[in-house]
């Protein structure tokens, strides 16, 4: 799919002396070196054209473009809404977010009805715990070493990497994190205090796409709630297909009271995510609906993107799960091909981690990638990890590609791959 734009390529100097000046000297640092000098210009599809002409396969963006970039469905339904009312009044009620709530619901299958709207992930990780801690009337919730919810400080708390609270002596939510391989991890907590909620990535992204085990989430969903307590499944990052269900934990049969959602759910367009949830976690908000609001939640441009976004990612679904197949085999060859820097892969669908032998190899390997025209996303609190998040539209001839430069980036690591 070759990109049509014909917007005039920024300027990088610019672009780079507007970020040291007005944001972070490291940021403008870092963007630097990823683009080799060159900033990211246009896109379409699977592909970024860079503003020295070069382009590159975006197998990164942190999950967001499932889709691609600019998918004409989903860009032509946020045009005609922008057309007719591309804000709410926050006072009338809008048929448009209406609808997508109502789609949303039915799309995961109708058992978890209720739905709030936020634009990132962690909203959508506050307001469930929020809720949960209203509808129980405790405070405190568990959350799972390896873990990552976001930034904020409510989510911050859940997050389990302390490098993301580095300067931060507290956060507002009373967690303790449990071993994704204990059973009875719930259980035991249980025992030891009230909790509110367990909450639970069933593919931790930021973790290196590391699927946890079905027997242990059901285990920890019915101790919940044998206790009263919610279960909530995060699948900001590893829903919508990403993984190869609309929901990875409601398709491996858990009882969770939510499903959050974001990244993808504005089809890589505009930004949106969604708390999808049973009426006794949303009760708190059925009975005073601004108990928490926001101004752009439910935004009619992002709520229009919902249907557009849905309807693709399913006529993909069938060729997401050929690639899934596809790449899953690629990277077990790759690491049969270069054993000492690649110690393994995991994940499900299409979302992949990478393990190097070491962190030194996993950085020459995502500047090599880069510099070769392949974008991934580095987890950043996992250093020896590296993530793949092809988008649904792309080609064989994308994914060979992909491979083949994988192949490349790999055997140029390779020295860095040796222990000290």
């Amino acid at each position: 799919m070759a990109d049509t734009s014909t917007t005039t390529p920024p300027q990088a100097g610019e672009v780079f002396d507007q970020l040291r000046r007005h944001q972070s000297p490291k940021l403008a640092l870092t963007g630097k070196f990823a683009g080799q000098g060159a900033v990211e210009a246009s896109a379409l599809g699977s592909r970024v054209t860079l503003s020295d002409g070069r382009s590159a396969l975006d197998f990164g963006s942190y999950a967001v473009a499932l889709l691609g970039h600019r998918h004409p469905g989903v860009v032509a339904a946020v045009a005609r809404q922008l057309e007719v009312m591309p804000t709410s009044t926050r006072s009338l009620a809008n048929p448009v977010a209406a609808r997508a709530a109502a789609l949303l619901a039915d799309y995961l299958g109708g058992r978890l009805p209720k739905v709030y709207f936020g634009l990132n992930g962690a909203d959508a990780v506050e307001v469930s715990v929020k809720l949960a801690r209203l509808a129980t009337g405790r405070d405190r919730v568990l959350a799972v070493t390896g873990g990552y919810h976001g930034k904020t400080l409510g989510a911050l708390a859940l997050t389990h990497s302390p490098l993301f609270r580095t300067g931060l002596k507290g956060a507002v939510v009373d967690v303790v994190h449990i071993d994704p391989e204990d059973p009875d991890a719930v259980r035991k907590q249980i025992a030891a205090a009230p909790v509110a909620a367990v909450v639970f990535e069933p593919v931790q992204g930021e973790n290196g796409a590391v699927p946890l085990r079905t027997e242990v989430l059901r285990q920890w969903c019915e101790d919940a709630h044998s206790h009263g307590a919610f279960a909530i499944a995060d699948e900001i990052q590893c829903g919508l297909r990403r993984c190869g269900e609309p929901s990875v934990a409601l398709a491996d049969g858990l009882p969770v009271d939510a499903v959050l959602v974001g990244k993808p759910l504005g089809g890589g367009v505009v930004p949106l995510s969604a708390v999808v949830c049973s009426e006794e976690l949303y009760a708190p908000l059925a009975q005073d609906p601004f108990l928490h609001s926001a101004t752009f939640g439910g935004h009619p441009l992002s709520c229009a993107a919902l249907p557009a976004a849905l309807e693709a990612v399913e006529e993909l679904a069938e060729h997401g799960a050929k690639l899934s197949a596809r790449l899953a085999d690629g990277l077990r060859a790759l690491g049969e091909r270069h054993p000492r820097v690649m110690a393994g892969h995991h994940g499900r669908g299409l979302l992949w981690g990478i393990e190097f032998t070491t962190p030194a190899a996993a950085g020459e390997a995502v500047v090599g990638l880069a510099n070769n025209g392949l974008l991934v996303s580095p987890c950043l609190g996992r250093p020896t990890t590296v993530r793949l998040l092809p988008p649904l539209v792309t080609t064989d001839a994308e994914l060979d590609e992909a491979l083949a430069i994988l192949d490349t980036a790999l055997g140029a690591a390779a020295p860095a791959g040796l222990p000290d």
